[in-house]
């Protein structure tokens, strides 16, 4: 699994005239890979529960954002699986296919949701606008498959 962390002030996603808002929280794209497991889907929901990129008293980045009280956006983004290693047009083929990756996402949505985290999820499968206020900006990039 892939995955863009955004620490944002706001954001809102919008599809077919209905609108889904958080307040101070993540942005999550996630991007579910063929042959993601069990263990991918752990080790991002423990990452992103975990990730200390909130301020502290002292202003260092030392808070999660289930210590900031903070929600979380979950949208899945199955370009972020594209490879360009052929060209320039991205090739998706990477990519989990739509019924498996449907399933994964609502189980990353579950098991941040178990971690303590509010979870307001995208539109799975379908076209969406994405606003959001980027607050440092603090973006972090992970990948289930590169630990080290």
């Amino acid at each position: 699994m892939r995955a863009v962390v955004q620490r944002v002030s706001r954001a809102e996603v919008r599809c077919g005239g209905e609108a889904r808002a958080i307040g101070v929280g993540l942005v999550v794209l996630v991007a579910v890979e063929a042959g993601d497991g069990q263990p991918d889907l752990t080790y991002l929901a423990d990452k992103v529960a975990r990730l200390r990129i909130f301020d502290d008293d002292a202003g260092k980045l030392d808070r999660s954002v289930v210590d900031v009280g903070g929600e979380i956006l979950l949208i899945s983004q199955f370009t972020l699986a594209a490879s360009l290693a052929k060209g320039r047009r991205p090739d998706f083929t990477g990519a989990e296919r739509p019924d498996l990756a449907a399933a994964q996402v609502e189980a990353l949505a579950q098991a941040l949701a178990n971690a303590g985290c509010p979870v307001i999820s995208g539109f799975f499968g379908e076209h969406m606008e994405v606003a959001l206020v980027n607050d440092g900006p603090v973006t972090i990039w992970i990948d289930s498959r590169r630990r080290t």
